[in-house]
């Protein structure tokens, strides 16, 4: 089997899968429910949503530019907000999330002298981000089952604070002892031992810098959590425009889980996935299984339209013939 032929089975699978778990959601639905609560959308809530969701790109952009700042790599804001529109486009447009990381790593790799420690930022961004996202939802779950007595399935809060202790136990070794960290990847020399070194070079030297900036590292966490409070709210705002009577508390359960479960690589972009997610918890609250779903599909429709921007970002790049940006500071060369 050709490597095309076996991506082509993957996406066909994953594709599989969407349109099963969306064909099962729609038999237990009452379309004439999902049609009238989706007309009754308020226009100024969706506008919110919207504006939600471009102010958690922005603080997702601030974050990985004080990441970005502990190398030594100063880049514009304006700048940084151009690579996110464009990492949201591809993320949203691809069969995959890993796109929009590509595109990071690219648009920074030429000052940072090379792409293993501009991906080495993304990285720590990610790792940070995922931190956030489990903390947010163990705080979500904690406060839904003590307002909320109701089974909450088989992530409890604490499972899911168990997750942030074991994530931030992973995470420390890397930070705090980034030699010793790079000496467990060394077995990788036996693919090729020069190439391999120079990388493993390069990330050592990425960590030690941010070991000596623990205050980039605790701002990049703050901006985090701020991130996945404000995709929180961004969903609130979404339920309020069709009148949902779901809290932010609540949402501060699903949504994460909803990420989370979306990472894995059984569906097209977390396709019915998201929305099994959002309806399984919902019904838990007490709501209609309608009103996940529409919570889900609406959010996801609104992020489809905000990230066409990235695309009409990412077109003027290349009329311009600077798809990949010239960073403004000092070029550290690896």
């Amino acid at each position: 089997m050709t490597p095309s032929t076996r991506r082509l089975g993957i996406t066909l699978l994953k594709a599989g899968v969407s349109l099963a778990l969306l064909a099962y959601l729609f038999t237990h639905v009452e379309i004439a429910r999902l049609w009238h609560l989706a007309r009754s959308a308020s226009i100024p809530w969706l506008m919110v949503a919207l504006g939600l969701y471009f102010v958690m790109i922005a603080t997702s952009a601030w974050r990985w530019g004080v990441l970005l700042d502990a190398q030594g790599l100063r880049f514009p804001l304006r700048q940084l907000m151009g690579s996110f529109f464009v990492a949201t486009f591809f993320n949203n447009f691809l069969p995959s999330n890993i796109g929009g990381d590509v595109i990071r790593i690219a648009d920074t790799a030429r000052a940072a002298g090379s792409r293993t420690r501009a991906a080495t930022v993304v990285l720590i961004d990610r790792g940070m981000g995922l931190l956030g996202l489990v903390l947010i939802a163990a705080i979500g779950a904690t406060l839904t089952a003590k307002f909320r007595p109701i089974d909450l399935g088989p992530i409890s809060p604490s499972l899911l604070w168990l997750g942030c202790i074991a994530a931030s136990a992973v995470a420390a070794p890397a930070l705090l002892n980034p030699q010793g960290f790079t000496k467990l990847l060394r077995p990788l020399r036996v693919l090729h031992a020069e190439w391999i070194d120079i990388r493993l070079a390069r990330l050592t030297d990425s960590l030690s810098r941010f070991r000596e900036t623990p205050a980039a590292l605790a701002s990049c966490f703050a901006g985090a959590i701020v991130v996945q409070a404000v995709l929180v709210a961004f969903y609130l705002a979404i339920a309020r425009s069709m009148r949902i009577p779901v809290g932010f508390a609540e949402l501060a359960l699903v949504v994460p889980i909803t990420l989370i479960v979306q990472m894995l690589p059984i569906a097209m972009n977390g396709l019915g996935v998201r929305e099994a997610t959002f309806a399984f918890y919902f019904t838990r609250f007490g709501l209609p299984i309608e009103s996940g779903l529409l919570v889900s599909f609406v959010g996801a429709a609104v992020i489809l339209l905000f990230s066409l921007s990235g695309g009409a970002v990412y077109l003027a790049r290349l009329r311009s013939g600077h798809a990949i940006p010239t960073a403004e500071g000092v070029a550290h060369q690896s």
